[in-house]
């Protein structure tokens, strides 16, 4: 549900039926009226999948990949009706980010580590512990994919164009990034930064960059493209 579907349920008295003592959010892109906020006895929660104040937003972990970060972190903290800014109750960086991750072995680390700080966060909130301020000077923003980075561009160098690819692996995008290699249109699925079979493309920064694999998707209709 969005936020303003949220709202209309609040309205009508749903949530507040339930009378919950805590609420606790995870993976919800959207802000959260003050209306839900003051329902919980004691308060909202939500985890983020970064070590906040950095890549605050709604795809912290797209952009760590993105940005080809080794490690991510998760942060649980107190909620207010901004993005991201309430005060942190529990804290721990240096998940690892694999050159090849997926959703799914993301999860085999982050779980485990979501379920330890929960355990912290949920006693600092039955104690009254209010959490500490976060350092709002030092933030960043995570915000939504804009629409060109689905396409491709050579003169990027190899390792943005690697995790290029590497995002939209784990975002399982069905048909992207795309790429304009020897006349044809590829859907890039995997790049390596090593020898490899496959595709070599030279990128902006002079390095080498294997497709080892793709798919051709010339036929299909031409779609708006970034410059190349």
């Amino acid at each position: 549900m969005q936020s303003r579907d949220l709202h209309l349920q609040v309205e009508k008295g749903s949530l507040e039926g339930y009378r919950p003592d805590l609420l606790i959010v995870f993976g919800f892109a959207w802000k959260l009226p003050r209306s839900v906020l003051d329902i919980p006895r004691l308060g909202a929660i939500n985890v983020h999948v970064s070590m906040l104040p950095e890549y605050r937003g709604p795809a912290p972990l797209l952009w760590a990949i993105r940005n080809g970060d080794p490690t991510a972190g998760i942060t649980i903290h107190r909620m207010d009706e901004d993005f991201d800014t309430g005060d942190i109750l529990a804290q721990r960086d240096g998940l690892p980010l694999a050159d090849d991750i997926s959703w799914q072995t993301y999860c085999v680390e982050a779980m485990p580590a979501t379920y330890e700080l929960l355990r912290t966060a949920l006693a600092r909130v039955v104690a009254g512990e209010p959490g500490e301020p976060q350092d709002h000077v030092a933030a960043s923003h995570a915000g939504f994919m804009e629409e060109e980075f689905a396409f491709i561009r050579w003169s990027d160098d190899a390792r943005t164009v690697h995790d290029q690819v590497r995002t939209h692996r784990f975002m399982r995008s069905p048909d992207r990034p795309v790429a304009e290699v020897d006349g044809k249109r590829l859907h890039v699925k995997r790049t390596s930064l090593e020898p490899a079979e496959g595709i070599r493309v030279v990128c902006g920064d002079g390095k080498p960059l294997w497709i080892t694999e793709s798919a051709d998707v010339s036929s299909r209709a031409e779609e708006p493209r970034h410059p190349i």
